[in-house]
């Protein structure tokens, strides 16, 4: 019999996971109030996490925590604390992003199930084999893959073991998850912290096509794709809105369930989205799903949908008619909102009361039954109870002796409401270490046969030594043209690989335009050039996935650095020295151990949303370099949709074969406080936004010295409104000079790149 597919919805507070347990779903997720990625809703206590996770039992639904966002080094003894207590919980599994916490989580807490965040971007094969590695059971799959894509990924993923979870209904993010740094760099947001604050849906100056909302994508829904969702062998369909109200999360997934239902019962699915569309919506489309990604899954407008579309679907003879129609639709909002409030105004997250009855005789072991509202159960000491006698100094096993030994079950989702010793004989003792026992056997079966674990204490890091030598200089570059810039000199150069390895997406012979490279070509480039280190991206689909690996067992270079964790662990497979590219949001000393020790790295880029005291935190393992960009264009946000549709406009209605291949544009969008966004399409890659300026921070070779062994500047051809006065050569020159120490070199850096910006090494996240 085919396996039930979870239905997981949000609760981003109590009356939300309320709706949602009303409505049929199997799974909630939530976060607390700290640590997850959804800062903007109301998120839950400790005291009210227990609460929800009896209720959700009760109705059988598991309850899944978020800590999907990057932790810093600062919060690690906050959260070892908050993990020592969550651990001794009812928990169904915690999802999570940051790779120091899957090493914290699968080294030190064991009992906690762990899902990998929608934040880790898992899109290919090796992805799959990265987070099994860190010991994840399931991943949430990226949201821009087609149902071919997602159907491979599951298949591999059961055969590790790995569950697939697809979001199929809600907010679509424009950028690939977890790569997105367009509301840290803009308002100090960062979108990896659980901050968005969705500039992308933001009004723009209107584009040369009309649109003001030219970044805005309609809402995600596969409503009508759940057979094709079976088939692939989905295990869980995700509904997301953690930030939506509990008339929301009910009208959404008593849909869903009713979906589901007909599915599972081998009925005819329905056709009829009404309903959906009767709460918050920007439209909806399932482009990505379908593999049709096309300018139809834009809307120029961000906000609700829902009286707009009521209006489109119905056919009135007059205005008078329209009203009557809209004030029915709000009537019965109004009785929905009502309906589902009365409904969950009657669960409660009250404790659960505890009946403890004790009894026992000299000679016999001491007995306690323990009854709740649902069952009862005993537990009895291993020795039994003995006379009191003058000779015994102990406390009298009496009713304030036992309540004060008991006390820690009111600590749980329970309390103790009776406590009994009517049939307890007097002047009776037993050791003390026999009571800690029944305790310790009562709180096991309260916690659904799970062992309490004791807390552990913070690990302790040991800090290395500072680097004595000045340290080297990087140079990243993404055109043959370039690969002559570091001769002469003791730069590492490192060259962008493309998000596609087709044919067409590299150009060998840069100065002859019409000579198109083949796959074999960008071998034998790496060949010929052996200083050469391959930069891999952050996103490598399907094919390119394959290409890649076929690219590393051509070239079989002596180090790479990836932005794919698929990729790193391929590198990790034929003991390839791999380096963590700054797209792995490195960001505590944890996530640094865990890559060396867990998938053999060799060094990392510390993630330049940090600020100058959040890096000087990080304790890097021993033999493990660091490295930092230094002067690079700022990368916002990267995606699987055209961007020129709304901007500039384009001929085709969507994206084919051809356009990662060979598109190459470029154009601007300006915001309405007069900040110009460069969005810019190269051949074989995805479309990018960058942020109007240069990142340029030469405070950071003199603010932490010893660290970084060394420092990357980027001089791929990327024109933002920084102005270069000299060339690329002049810039290497000028980079090294800085690294020496020389006296006036940043000035002089400043004077020939302007304007530049190092705003988020001095605010952080």
């Amino acid at each position: 019999m085919k396996k039930k597919i979870e239905i997981l919805a949000p609760g981003g507070d109590i009356d939300s996971i309320k709706a949602a347990i009303l409505a049929g779903a199997d799974a909630v997720y939530c976060g607390l109030d700290r640590f997850n990625a959804r800062n903007r809703a109301t998120n839950l206590g400790f005291e009210s996490l227990k609460g929800i996770i009896n209720l959700a039992h009760k109705h059988h639904c598991r309850v899944f925590l978020t800590l999907n966002i990057i932790m810093l080094g600062s919060e690690i003894p906050s959260l070892i604390n908050l993990l020592n207590k969550l651990v001794n919980t009812r928990l169904d599994a915690v999802i999570v992003q940051d790779i120091g916490l899957f090493y914290l989580l699968s080294t030190y807490f064991k009992g906690l199930d762990i899902h990998a965040s929608t934040q880790m971007n898992t899109h290919n094969e090796g992805q799959i084999n990265f987070i099994n590695k860190l010991t994840a059971s399931r991943v949430n799959l990226s949201r821009e893959l087609n149902i071919d894509e997602i159907s491979n990924l599951t298949l591999k993923g059961h055969d590790q073991n790995i569950l697939t979870e697809v979001f199929v209904h809600g907010s679509y993010c424009l950028s690939f998850s977890g790569i997105c740094y367009m509301s840290s760099f803009h308002g100090g947001n960062s979108g990896n912290r659980g901050r968005c604050s969705q500039p992308c849906r933001d009004n723009y100056l209107t584009t040369p096509v009309g649109k003001q909302f030219p970044l805005n994508l309609k809402d995600n829904s596969a409503y009508f794709d759940l057979k094709k969702l079976s088939d692939a062998g989905v295990d869980s369909i995700k509904i997301e809105g953690r930030i939506k109200k509990f008339d929301y999360v009910y009208t959404v997934v008593n849909c869903w369930k009713k979906q589901l239902d007909r599915l599972e019962n081998h009925k005819r699915l329905s056709m009829d989205n009404q309903d959906l569309y009767k709460v918050f919506n920007r439209d909806f489309s399932n482009g990505y799903l379908r593999g049709d990604i096309n300018k139809d899954m834009f809307v120029d407008n961000p906000r609700d949908h829902s009286i707009k579309k009521l209006s489109n679907i119905s056919n009135f003879s007059g205005i008078e008619e329209m009203e009557q129609e809209r004030k029915k639709y709000y009537e019965e909002k109004s009785e929905i909102f009502s309906m589902v409030k009365d409904k969950i105004n009657q669960l409660t997250l009250d404790k659960i009361s505890l009946t403890i009855s004790i009894s026992g005789k000299c000679d016999t072991p001491l007995s306690v039954i323990v009854k709740t509202p649902d069952t009862s159960f005993v537990v009895s000491s291993k020795n039994n109870l003995a006379l009191k006698n003058e000779q015994v100094l102990t406390k009298s096993l009496n009713y304030t002796f036992f309540l004060k030994k008991f006390k820690s079950l009111n600590d749980t989702e329970y309390f103790i409401e009776h406590l009994e010793l009517k049939n307890l004989q007097e002047n009776l003792f037993i050791a003390f270490k026999e009571i800690s026992f029944i305790k310790q056997q009562i709180l096991f079966v309260l916690n659904g046969s799970k062992k309490i674990i004791a807390p552990i204490e913070m690990p302790v890091l040991t800090r290395q030594a500072l680097l004595k030598d000045h340290p080297g200089l990087a140079v990243l570059i993404s055109s043959p043209r370039d690969v002559h810039l570091c001769k002469g000199t003791a730069a590492k150069l490192f060259f962008q690989l493309p998000n596609s390895f087709n044919k067409d997406s590299f150009n060998k012979n840069a100065i002859k335009e019409e000579a198109k490279g083949e796959f074999s070509d960008l071998i034998d480039l790496f060949l010929i050039n052996k200083r050469l280190t391959p930069w891999f991206p952050s996103v490598l689909i399907g094919e390119d996935y394959t290409d890649a690996i076929a690219f590393l067992d051509q070239v079989n270079p002596k180090c790479i650095v990836t932005n794919n964790t698929g990729i790193a662990y391929e590198a990790y497979k034929r003991e390839i020295p791999w380096i963590a590219g700054p797209y792995l949001n490195m960001v505590n000393s944890f996530s640094l151990l865990c890559l060396k020790e867990r998938l053999k790295c060799s060094g990392a880029f510390i993630s330049n949303e940090l600020s100058k005291n959040q890096i000087s935190r990080i304790i890097h393992p021993e033999n493990f370099n660091l490295y930092y960009r230094i002067f690079h264009p700022i990368l916002l946000l990267s995606t699987r949709q055209c961007l020129f549709h709304q901007v500039i406009g384009c001929q085709k209605n969507g994206l084919d074969e051809d356009c990662i291949e060979r598109c190459e544009k470029s154009t601007f969008i300006t915001n309405l406080q007069q900040v110009s966004l460069l969005i810019k399409k190269t051949k074989g890659n995805y479309p990018c936004v960058y942020h109007n300026k240069h990142s340029l921070n030469t405070d950071i070779v003199t603010d932490l010295p010893g660290v970084f062994t060394r420092f990357l500047i980027d001089l791929r051809d990327i024109k933002t409104e920084t102005k270069i006065e000299t060339d690329k050569i002049g810039i290497i020159k000028g980079f090294e000079t800085l690294l020496k120490g020389n006296p006036g070199s940043t000035e002089k850096l400043n004077q020939i790149m302007y304007p530049t910006t190092n705003v988020q090494y001095k605010k952080g996240i």
